[in-house]
């Protein structure tokens, strides 16, 4: 089991709006006092529940630009943790702006996980040695910078790394909301 993580700064899922209830598609039916669970083990099934919840916060960032500098996200994770992410360069379409992207990922102790420049769109990958502060950070490179650049940043991190479609094809699940 993969310890929860912190989301990215400057987002905090804590501040999502709550998701819609869903339409019953069945009528309720009272269940009997006899069959309700124990307190006990309802306490710890919602804790189990909260707890797995936070663990698999995921969402993009959007950092808008500066012509000049940097933009950096950071987020405190634990040893052993798969780490993902996927960002884009967006820009205002203008005919003579074509501004591109640079962006480095160091480790809590400084190490370079992932160095890339002059492009707009990349992603990285790895799995954590030590827990820390891990930083993304961007600026951008060309000479072209331009107006209205984004960068949209989706780090994801452990139990929500996975391919849950490509699980459930394999396993010939079908998977439905």
């Amino acid at each position: 089991s993969l310890p929860p993580t912190s989301p990215p700064t400057p987002h905090d899922c804590s501040s999502l709006p709550p998701s819609p209830k869903p339409r019953a598609r069945h009528r309720e039916a009272e269940i009997p006092r006899s069959a309700a669970m124990p307190a006990p083990a309802a306490l710890a099934l919602a804790a189990a529940l909260l707890l797995a919840a936070a663990s698999i916060c995921a969402e993009a960032v959007w950092l808008d630009m500066p012509q000049t500098g940097t933009k950096c996200v950071s987020e405190e994770i634990q040893a052993n943790v798969v780490v993902l992410a996927d960002y884009a360069l967006m820009y205002e379409s203008h005919p003579s702006s074509h501004p591109t992207l640079a962006v480095k990922v160091t480790s809590p102790y400084g190490y370079t996980l992932h160095e890339n420049g002059n492009v707009t769109v990349g992603q990285f990958a790895f799995t954590t040695s030590e827990a820390g502060n891990f930083l993304a950070c961007f600026w951008i490179d060309s000479a072209e910078k331009g107006s209205g650049v984004s960068v949209n940043l989706d780090w994801k991190t452990g139990i929500a790394t996975k391919d849950w479609d490509a699980i459930a094809k394999k396993e010939k699940i079908e998977v439905g909301l």
